[in-house]
């Protein structure tokens, strides 16, 4: 009998600036030109040329992750099973992988005035708005933890962590927060 995997978040902090997202159905999706193009009538993917880039459309987002590949989040309340079949009859045959990866990994809110520079406290990239602006997106580190980062706003980004790391990610996310945060 199959089992669907446990999609509870963690006990983590919440703040005025952090707080964990509710669960959400994910789905890694990996194909070329023609299966992206496929795909794109049944979910947002963001343009192939847009790199680093998410799309939106209402509570469903595309994150462009690679060449050939892209993370779908949608609301807990869109089934994996129903969101998976929606994506395999647009794609049909053409060459693809669609993996429902909702039980692995949780999302964690950073917003405020002081968002970037408590990113920036153990995430190597230029955070500047100018340099990474509303809707990028990309995989990085956050100290040890291997993390998907998205800009959803000006102040605030939407950090997804593996689930084993969320707890990890949100105390470190603490510690530098005393520096900033009254």
């Amino acid at each position: 009998m199959r089992e669907t995997a446990v999609r509870n978040v963690p006990d983590l902090p919440a703040s005025d600036w952090m707080r964990p997202l509710p669960p959400a159905t994910r789905v890694a999706f990996q194909g070329g030109p023609a299966a992206r193009a496929a795909a794109a009538q049944a979910f947002p993917l963001p343009d192939a040329q847009a790199v680093c880039r998410a799309r939106r459309d209402g509570d469903r987002a595309g994150l462009w992750l690679g060449p050939d590949e892209c993370l779908l989040i949608a609301p807990a309340t869109t089934a994996a099973g129903a969101l998976l079949g929606a994506l395999r009859s647009a794609i049909g045959a053409t060459a693809h992988s669609l993996v429902d990866v909702s039980h692995r990994q949780v999302g964690i809110e950073v917003r405020g005035p002081h968002a970037e520079r408590l990113l920036n406290g153990a995430c190597p990239l230029d955070l500047s708005l100018d340099r990474f602006p509303v809707d990028m997106c990309t995989r990085t580190v956050f100290a040890k933890a291997e993390i998907v980062l998205w800009r959803t706003d000006e102040q605030q980004f939407r950090v997804e962590v593996w689930r084993s790391f969320a707890p990890y990610t949100a105390a470190l996310l603490q510690e530098i927060a005393r520096d900033y945060v009254g």
